[in-house]
């Protein structure tokens, strides 16, 4: 059956922030989120009071919502929206607030992801985070994402030939790019006989196959094409966006995405098809789950992402660039806000913002999204094709 869908025309996507990252934070991620808002106004010029929506997305807001950082912030919204799907939440809030902008129910959203990062605050969300993870792996003493992660890893490379040295090539090449990205945690150099010499976490999974959680925030604005170019901000538009929830779940353990049962329809709404793609940003918590992306978003065939690694330079400035930020294996994880990365990425390469690590000539990018582990596979994942305006 055919879907008849509204496209995202007149929608802009503008004012990349970042808040910086610490390793640890005594701060509350209500302090996170409320000096993202700070940026966003400082950096637009759009008074607190003129947002009128909120979309936010954070791990460690509890016992808050949104509705209680409104408070906590001063902020008055007619539109608002909590979306708890952590590294899908970037794609899945700009979603969610441009349809609010085409319809009249806000004129200004604010995108916000943020989460602090205290000693005690990532045992808690990893006790917490959901009832079928917690059952399904506690009582054998290997909660926590690294154990699960490790178990995913191993069917990939049982089903499918990879090896370690094709998951290196990832770790290695985003480090390459966040030596560029002042907001980066990592600041030294990672060659691939360190990636591969480092010491194992839970096997397969060794040292740099992981992101180091951390705190801050993430957030851009979402309004009009009109309203930007009256306040003169540079800005991208969305070509394209899907989501999807629970696919696959026949699998016995996931080795691909929702990203492969929408992909054909987010090329059409964006008229274009993969070779067309400058830059893309795919979500990272593990280099395995780079290499799935790869495949289903169409970049190669399921099974080639081992040869398409080996047969590509992944840097700002190479065949393919890839988390040109670094991405989560080397600009950190701040929670929830990890979902937002490759965003506000993928802005700055298209509002000319990213600095040294500038893809050349980018006029497309596109940002994929992955969130909710339970156990042998995430439950979420989206991608919006992003572009300058015409």
């Amino acid at each position: 059956m055919s879907r008849q869908r509204l496209s995202y025309a007149g929608v802009a996507v503008a004012v990349p922030v970042t808040v910086p990252y610490v390793r640890y934070s005594t701060r509350s991620a209500h302090w996170f989120a409320g000096h993202a808002i700070d940026a966003l106004v400082k950096a637009s010029g759009v008074p607190k009071a003129q947002i009128d929506g909120l979309c936010l997305s954070s791990f460690s807001l509890a016992p808050d919502t949104a509705v209680g950082v409104t408070q906590h912030l001063g902020l008055s919204p007619r539109w608002l929206d909590h979306v708890p799907t952590g590294g899908a939440s970037g794609v899945m809030c700009l979603r969610r607030a441009a349809r609010a902008v085409q319809a009249g129910d806000a004129d200004v959203v604010a995108c916000v992801a943020a989460d602090t990062n205290h000693v005690d605050s990532f045992r808690q969300t990893l006790g917490s985070f959901s009832n079928f993870a917690r059952d399904a792996t506690y009582p054998y003493g290997s909660g926590g994402p690294n154990s699960i992660f490790a178990f995913i890893t191993a069917n990939y490379m049982r089903t499918f030939g990879a090896k370690r040295e094709d998951f290196g090539r990832i770790a290695v090449d985003q480090r390459s790019n966040a030596l560029k990205n002042p907001n980066a945690m990592f600041k030294k150099p990672l060659t691939l006989d360190e990636y591969m010499a480092a010491r194992p976490i839970s096997d397969p999974i060794h040292l740099f196959d992981c992101v180091m959680p951390c705190a801050g925030a993430e957030a851009f604005l979402v309004m009009t094409q009109e309203r930007a170019r009256d306040l003169g901000l540079a800005h991208a538009v969305i070509r394209g966006a899907i989501e999807r929830h629970n696919a696959y779940s026949s699998d016995p353990v996931m080795v691909r995405g929702g990203w492969l049962a929408d992909r054909d329809d987010l090329y059409a709404q964006a008229s274009v098809k993969p070779a067309d793609i400058d830059v893309v940003q795919t979500y990272d918590d593990y280099p395995v789950i780079v290499m799935m992306q790869f495949e289903d978003l169409g970049f190669c065939q399921k099974g080639e992402a081992s040869a398409f690694v080996q047969s590509h330079t992944m840097t700002h400035d190479g065949s393919f660039p890839n988390n040109t930020s670094g991405g989560q294996l080397s600009a950190g994880q701040a929670g929830a806000a990890g979902g937002f990365l490759g965003m506000t990425e993928t802005l700055r390469q298209l509002t000319d913002s990213a600095g040294a690590r500038t893809v050349p000539n980018a006029q497309l990018g596109l940002v994929a999204g992955f969130g909710m582990v339970t156990y042998d596979r995430c439950l979420c994942t989206g991608a919006v094709i992003l572009g300058r305006p015409e």
